[in-house]
């Protein structure tokens, strides 16, 4: 994926927005070696207020990503446990999902407290910055529920009382693709939280010798990298999402190739709306990446296929997901072209 862009053409709120952008993926890529898309996608979904899942194979480098994600992150003691009595946000927290795991051993739980012969609430790993869930489809379809609130409401229910998450609550969630053994698979309304499913592959060879030659450098060095204060995160998704432009012919183009991937005979349940919501804050974040204040058709494409694989599902026998995906692109990318042609050509007359 190439965020490389030109500067930005805007307000300065944009340029430091795209700074704080390139600070994180900084911090990132000096802890993951050979991992720039998936960082690129990792990032956006932060910045776009989404949650990313991987499907992945053991060692490939999710647990460093996630810690140097976190760890890049400093709370500057503005977040929800600046209003409340509880403790501060901390910045990573990895959960290992089992079969025997409770949804009590996520959200927190109530204690009962001796000496002021009273309950106070044990606030568990789910408040922190960045949480990576690993093999969560490993766990039972009530720990699952637990996290479908904390992922699509940023808040916690326990004994019918409600703790808010931070606003930057963020999951990186797992799960092996090869090993079924013991797994409930993910309901279609959790898979839909996820903003992003990312398939990972081996790192190539000479990523792989960087990452030999170079471990003590990064294991003694860990600290060293970049900070950005969650304010200055929050203040540029702010920026991002109002000064970085959606053309309406964008919105068209995504709403006909749903409607096409719905329609076709390939297709055995297509996306949903909520799917088109989510990818809008996305592609404005590829966007500021990129160094415009605007939405192209070439972010359309490059995001579309890790925002709908996992929503939709094909017909028995069908296997090629983004061939159905190119077919139905086709017509509704043309049009699109036509218009952005038809635009630039009015605006020179």
């Amino acid at each position: 994926m190439d965020t490389q862009g030109s500067e930005l053409e805007t307000s300065a709120p944009l340029s430091a927005a795209q700074t704080v952008l390139q600070q994180l993926k900084q911090a990132v890529k000096a802890q993951v070696i050979g991992r720039d898309e998936v960082i690129d996608l990792t990032l956006i979904a932060l910045m776009a207020d989404g949650h990313v899942l991987l499907e992945d194979f053991p060692g490939s480098g999710k647990t460093t990503l996630a810690k140097a994600l976190g760890e890049a992150i400093i709370d500057d003691g503005k977040g929800p446990a600046a209003l409340a009595e509880q403790p501060p946000i901390v910045p990573f927290r990895r959960i290992q999902f089992t079969p025997d795991l409770l949804p009590s051993d996520v959200t927190g739980s109530s204690v009962f407290d001796a000496d002021a012969n009273t309950f106070h609430f044990r606030y568990g790993p789910l408040f922190a910055h960045v949480v990576l869930a690993d093999e969560i489809n490993r766990t039972s379809p009530k720990v699952q529920s637990a996290m479908l609130e904390a992922m699509g409401e940023k808040q916690v229910t326990v004994d019918n009382v409600t703790y808010k998450l931070d606003s930057l609550f963020f999951v990186i969630a797992t799960q092996n693709p090869l090993d079924l053994v013991g797994t409930y698979p993910l309901p279609t309304p959790q898979l839909d939280r996820f903003l992003f499913k990312i398939t990972m592959a081996h790192i190539d060879r000479d990523a792989e010798l960087q990452v030999l030659d170079t471990w003590q450098q990064r294991r003694d060095h860990s600290q060293e990298a970049v900070k950005v204060s969650r304010s200055d995160i929050l203040a540029a998704r702010r920026t991002i999402d109002e000064q970085v432009h959606i053309a309406q012919a964008i919105k068209t183009a995504l709403v006909d190739i749903s409607r096409r991937l719905r329609d076709d005979e390939r297709v055995l349940q297509g996306n949903s709306t909520r799917s088109l919501v989510l990818i809008l804050p996305a592609l404005q974040v590829l966007a500021t990446l990129r160094g415009r204040a605007y939405v192209s058709a070439e972010d359309l494409e490059t995001l579309l296929p890790h925002v709908l694989a996992h929503r939709v599902e094909l017909a028995p026998g069908i296997a090629d997901f983004n061939k159905v995906l190119r077919d139905c692109m086709r017509e509704p990318m043309e049009q699109l072209a036509r218009s952005t042609l038809k635009k630039a050509s009015v605006t020179t007359a």
